[in-house]
């Protein structure tokens, strides 16, 4: 009698307690062959704030999640469904899931899954004849041997390209012999189209302007005039113009010094000549160009060079 009564309370208990969880599950079956699926329904009698669990499977991870379906929401419940299968035969078991009720939890029951192998009926199965051995596609491991042997190849060509190249910059190309009158007078168109004086670069200028002069004079008529002073550069060019007879007329030994004068008052003196001045310097400078006259007297010229050094 007592054990009737103990029994009778066990089962109210358990229906009251199934009559508690809202949650369920429900699968169309739980014995499949290899390949097969199954589909495992989580269902909630409750449709306010549902929130259905990431699939929990077996613990050896044989059965696998085909797809995730929608949720469906019908007029009692909601319910989620799960396409399961699994390519291992056995019988596993799928865990209980947690779903979220209004933030609380609900387990739903585990499921025990069996999963049977495919019987293949060997005498029914047609015979193939056998395949010819088929070679495999290449790949770059197949080549890569041949990698090692490229690299000094490469370099052996890089080091004759740049001997190459680097004799052919060796190699100059023959000078063009300018006379020293033509290239004065090109370089004095030059210096005009530099603007200089639009820049107020004064200084630049007659720097420029007496190198011009100066540069004509030492490779024309052999005097070293860039490394003299002004004053050492009249008086040897008046030497040598009286004990050579170069020609120079004592006008144009007097208009180069007053171009030189004038230029070292600009460029040591902080002089500031204004822009006709120093037009007229600069047209000085090219009669100047054009009035002398070397002689080809050149022995005697070095000789007087070396008596004036």
């Amino acid at each position: 009698m007592k054990k009737l009564i103990v029994c009778i309370f066990f089962v109210v208990g358990f229906v009251g307690f199934s009559q508690e969880n809202p949650v369920s599950i429900q699968v169309d079956t739980t014995s499949i062959r290899i390949g097969e699926q199954i589909q495992f329904k989580i269902i909630v009698n409750e449709k306010a704030n549902v929130v259905f669990p990431t699939l929990q499977l077996d613990s050896l991870k044989k059965v696998e999640v085909v797809e995730a379906l929608p949720t469906d929401t019908l007029k009692e419940y909601v319910e989620k469904k799960y396409l399961l299968t699994s390519f291992d035969s056995g019988v596993y078991v799928i865990p209980q899931q947690t779903v979220l009720i209004n933030n609380k939890k609900f387990l739903t029951d585990s499921l025990m899954v069996s999963v049977a192998t495919v019987k293949v009926d060997t005498t029914k199965q047609k015979m193939f004849g056998i395949k010819a051995i088929q070679r495999e596609p290449k790949t770059f491991d197949d080549y890569k041997h041949l990698f090692w042997w490229l690299i000094p190849i490469f370099v052996l060509i890089a080091i004759i390209l740049y001997f190459v190249f680097r004799k052919k910059k060796q190699i100059e190309a023959p000078k063009v012999y300018v006379a020293p009158i033509v290239e004065a007078l090109q370089r004095l168109k030059e210096l005009d189209e530099k603007e200089l004086l639009k820049r107020n670069e004064i200084k630049i200028y007659y720097s420029e302007l007496t190198d011009i002069v100066r540069t004509y004079i030492e490779k024309d008529i052999n005097i070293p005039a860039l490394e003299s002073t002004t004053n050492e550069l009249i008086e040897t060019i008046q030497d040598f113009n009286a004990s050579s007879k170069l020609g120079i007329s004592k006008e144009t030994i007097q208009q180069l010094k007053e171009v030189l004068q004038s230029a070292d008052l600009v460029k040591f003196a902080k002089s500031a000549p204004i822009v006709e001045e120093i037009k007229g310097h600069r047209n000085l400078a090219e009669r100047i160009l054009q009035s002398l006259k070397p002689v080809k007297v050149e022995e005697p010229l070095k000789e007087k060079e070396n008596e004036v050094e």
